[in-house]
């Protein structure tokens, strides 16, 4: 394993929902803030972007081409190519307090994602589209910023985290209805005070999970034990994911955002897009199918 090198000094402001594209061998992320998607080819270092007329909170690829993507409004399937949306399903909250943050397809296809108020107060959701609309997940206790979706290979345990409640919660997951069971906790961060962020799951199983605000991503086993830490050069690690030809380059988008001038001035990275070279390789995100 090798130390993690910036690829794209783009100082984004909160960079988020890494997908790789196999098809491509690009890397697509968002900037929510700004807000803006944007394709990174590694072989080239061609960099290219799309303004989103609404914060971005997380993207899919879909499975006809394309991309898929969950506006503070709703979810849309885009047409880069001309330049317009096509609205999928409103969002099922109030889009003025507000919006989907992290999401991703399970091994199916379907297409889950989180929301977050903006003034961070406990009233966030986990949501699953049905085809038709979205469906909200019932999970024991509040959620105040849904973050850390991720399945297991098999694609039969779902991984999910509240940021600042500092836990990452397993659930059995019905990979034929979808439905979720046996809640138990899978980390517990609260005793050394790390903020679970976006995740995602190699190809043995074990999750990798950005914590924001401590400047590094760990890897946990699937039992839960942190089998080492990879540390970057700046303080807002937001999510992993697996890229590059063998699946074994680890892609970490950071933050930029709520950084002071003094932080800047020693993270001048801060906002950047980072890689890595691992042993493990990761697992193609499986395409959105809408029903």
């Amino acid at each position: 394993m090798t130390t993690p090198a910036c690829i794209l000094d783009g100082h984004f402001d909160l960079a988020e929902s890494p997908v790789w594209s196999v098809a491509e061998q690009a890397l697509w992320f968002v900037d929510i803030n700004a807000p803006a998607l944007h394709r990174y080819d590694p072989a080239s270092a061609a960099h290219r972007h799309w303004s989103m007329p609404a914060a971005i909170g997380c993207i899919a690829l879909d499975r006809d081409g394309g991309l898929i993507a969950a506006l503070r409004n709703g979810l849309y399937r885009l047409d880069l190519t001309r330049g317009r949306h096509h609205l999928l399903a409103a969002a099922p909250y109030d889009a003025g307090l507000m919006r989907f943050n992290d999401g991703r397809c399970d091994r199916q296809g379907r297409l889950w994602a989180g929301t977050m108020t903006d003034d961070r107060r406990p009233h966030g959701a986990l949501y699953r589209f049905d085809g038709r609309q979205f469906v909200r997940q019932e999970l024991a206790g509040s959620i105040a910023i849904s973050n850390g979706l991720a399945w297991s290979p098999d694609g039969r345990i779902l991984y999910h985290a509240d940021t600042p409640a500092m836990q990452v919660h397993a659930y059995d997951y019905d990979i034929a209805t979808a439905e979720l069971s046996n809640r138990r906790l899978f980390l517990d961060l609260r005793a050394v005070g790390e903020r679970p962020d976006g995740a995602t799951v190699d190809s043995a199983g074990n999750y990798w999970l950005a914590l924001y605000g401590a400047g590094k991503v760990a890897q946990f086993s699937p039992a839960g034990e942190r089998l080492r830490e990879i540390h970057l050069p700046v303080k807002a690690p937001t999510m992993p994911c697996f890229g590059g030809p063998d699946l074994r380059t680890l892609f970490i988008t950071t933050a930029r955002q709520k950084h002071t001038p003094e932080e800047l001035e020693k993270m001048p990275l801060a906002g950047g897009i980072f890689s890595l070279r691992v042993e493990i390789p990761g697992l193609p995100e499986a395409p959105f199918i809408s029903a």
